[in-house]
């Protein structure tokens, strides 16, 4: 679809979360109402293997009838702490703590790659590429591999590479990088003073290989790093997202914001709508508000189309970025 009109250029922006483990009239608002882009599942989301196949299967099916393209549907398999499939389900991994080598790297990459798809999500919201330096206690300690940001690097552009090969888009998280917090960004937002250069010796090194790797997309932390910009976090950050990620780092593929609702974030939806659109990001992250907070962003989205003819514009290139993922990887007819 090729559609340049407003509501979808302001629809496939969004990515959301809801309630319910089938299809209901909450999706289907957010499907035909708000042409999303893309929807995230939790625990809240999940009952069995083929209860999410068919919910999946379901979602793409009233998309096709709503005349949208195939959605994103993504979920946190990171293994370990954050995996939202569980046993007796599926089999169990340590997460990236345990991933040692190359062939720890593809099984895990392998296996979750091939559940994914059994039940037709097509976004795994991993791998973590954050980097924690030795004998720091970060809020990230139990989720990032161990080592050098070389060997971060190593480990995850595997971990790409391998669920990639198997048509599930991988999202390298958090940029500019996490790892050196100790505050939960669900609950705070967290400060990190490093200057442009450390951050270019360490934290970007394992980004910049996703890059190179062709990652699907690359998710921005809610972490305000002053010395890269000193108002706005990363995930409301043009400086970061644009300047940095997208014109110095030379990334081509997609860029999501962390969610939305996590309590680091301080200002309305409005607000970090008009900086999402001005960092040209191309998905904002929404998780808890459902409908009426998607409702907030789709028409905030449309009015900075439509009141400004150069926003517009850049809303098609992300549009066009948005697209070619799904034609790739979702195989839009």
């Amino acid at each position: 679809m090729t559609k340049y009109n407003i509501e979808n250029l302001a629809g496939q922006r969004l990515m959301a979360g809801f309630n319910g483990t089938s299809l209901n009239n909450d999706i289907k608002e957010l499907i035909k109402d708000f042409k999303i882009g893309g929807l995230i599942l939790f625990s809240r989301n999940i009952e069995s293997p083929k209860q999410i196949k068919n919910l999946c299967l379901s979602i793409q099916e009233y998309a096709a009838y709503s005349d949208i393209p195939p959605v994103f549907i993504s979920i946190d398999q990171e293994g370990g702490e954050v995996a939202r499939l569980k046993n007796p389900f599926v089999k169990s991994f340590p997460g990236n703590p345990g991933i040692k080598n190359k062939k720890h790297a593809i099984d895990f990459a392998k296996t979750t790659a091939q559940l994914l798809k059994n039940v037709h999500i097509n976004m795994n919201m991993a791998p973590v590429m954050d980097y924690v330096p030795m004998g720091f206690n970060s809020i990230m300690k139990n989720r990032v591999f161990k080592g050098t940001p070389k060997k971060i690097a190593e480990l995850g552009c595997y971990v790409i590479n391998e669920m990639q090969k198997h048509k599930v888009m991988a999202c390298a998280k958090h940029f500019p990088g996490i790892g050196r917090t100790e505050l939960d960004s669900h609950i705070d937002r967290p400060v990190l003073m490093k200057n442009f250069e450390i951050l270019e010796k360490t934290d970007f090194i394992p980004f910049i290989a996703a890059k190179n790797s062709n990652v699907s997309a690359i998710m921005l932390s809610h972490i305000l790093y002053p010395e890269l910009d000193e108002k706005w976090s990363a995930s409301l950050s043009p400086k970061i997202a644009n300047n940095l990620l997208r014109q110095k780092i030379g990334y081509k593929g997609l860029i999501i914001t962390d969610d939305l609702d996590m309590k680091a974030v301080k200002h309305d939806i409005k607000t970090c709508i008009k900086q999402i659109i001005r960092a040209e990001i191309d998905i904002a992250l929404i998780c808890h508000k459902g409908p009426p907070g998607i409702k907030k962003a789709f028409q905030k989205i449309s009015q900075l189309f439509s009141d400004n003819k150069e926003l517009f514009l850049k809303g098609i290139e992300s549009f066009k970025r948005i697209i070619k993922a799904k034609e790739k990887y979702l195989i839009v007819s």
